[in-house]
């Protein structure tokens, strides 16, 4: 584990101020329109799987709305990359592998060592490999267990105590937790059996969590896209590519920055509001 750049601090900005209520209902006073432009200067953010694709539009967008964001991933060159698109001033990298809970861990607590605080936490990190249940590979099931779930649990765990404390304080007193899953944790679908099993597992632990925490003001967002245009199918067997395009046909995906857009309006929403999950398809996809 290795953080090699160290982002520069902002001074927090104002939070939302608490009136007291009546009863046992407290009240909130709000700006009048508190996020027309998404602003997020003074946040911290971590990213898992923040070189390519999803995660790496993810990251840019949360820096180019103001936060300061450490991605974490395993390819070292990618992250590289990244930071100099960014800059170096925005961005914090993180060699880690979240299947290892230890690393996993270590990344959590290098990014608050770091910012001296964590406010945004998006689970990214995840692959998808398709194919029949019969004389299916078992180290593909593992994979996906192993990042899909497990990585998410282990990176979760360890932000979870951050996170409640960034929710107590300024600048924003909320933090969010967004969890990316896909429409395939709503939807079984053919040769996607153990794909569909992990991330209708992202969207259980995902409820049971937010019920669990939301009283004290951290958001636990689900987001489930539908055909992106990343690499993400390329993980596959060429068996298996051959029969999703068909099965998809041709149609007009969506871009990575959609999926980043919708992640930066669910966390620079008021502090009352708590947009719990957003299902994304492309326009053209029926399924």
């Amino acid at each position: 584990m290795s953080s090699a750049y160290k982002c520069s601090r902002q001074a927090p900005g104002a939070g939302t101020r608490r009136s007291r209520g009546t009863g046992n209902v407290s009240h909130v006073t709000h700006p009048s329109n508190p996020a027309a432009t998404p602003d997020l200067h003074g946040v911290r953010a971590l990213v898992t799987g923040g070189t390519s694709g999803l995660g790496f539009a993810m990251s840019q967008a949360l820096a180019e709305a103001g936060a300061q964001v450490a991605v974490a991933a395993r390819r070292r060159d990618r992250l590289e990359s990244l930071a100099d698109r960014i800059g170096r001033d925005r961005v914090l990298v993180l060699e880690t592998d979240v299947t290892d809970e230890a690393q996993a861990r270590a990344m959590v607590e290098d990014s608050v060592r770091e910012f001296g605080r964590l406010d945004i936490v998006v689970n990214n990190a995840g692959v998808m490999l398709l194919g029949p249940i019969v004389d299916a590979p078992i180290e593909e099931w593992r994979r996906m267990v192993e990042l899909n779930l497990l990585g998410l649990l282990y990176t979760s765990h360890a932000a979870l105590p951050h996170l409640l404390r960034a929710a107590e304080t300024d600048p924003r007193q909320v933090a969010d937790l967004v969890n990316v899953s896909s429409v395939a944790g709503r939807h079984a679908r053919l040769n996607s059996g153990v794909y569909n099993a992990t991330k209708f597992g992202v969207g259980a632990f995902s409820e049971s969590l937010r019920q669990e925490v939301t009283r004290r003001h951290v958001r636990v967002s689900l987001i489930e896209p539908g055909a992106v245009s990343t690499e993400l199918i390329t993980h596959n067997r060429p068996e298996v590519i051959e029969g999703l395009r068909a099965t998809l046909g041709p149609i007009e995906t969506m871009r990575a920055e959609d999926i980043a857009e919708s992640i930066v309006f669910t966390v620079t929403r008021p502090r009352h509001v708590a947009v719990n999950e957003v299902l994304i398809r492309p326009s053209e996809q029926e399924r």
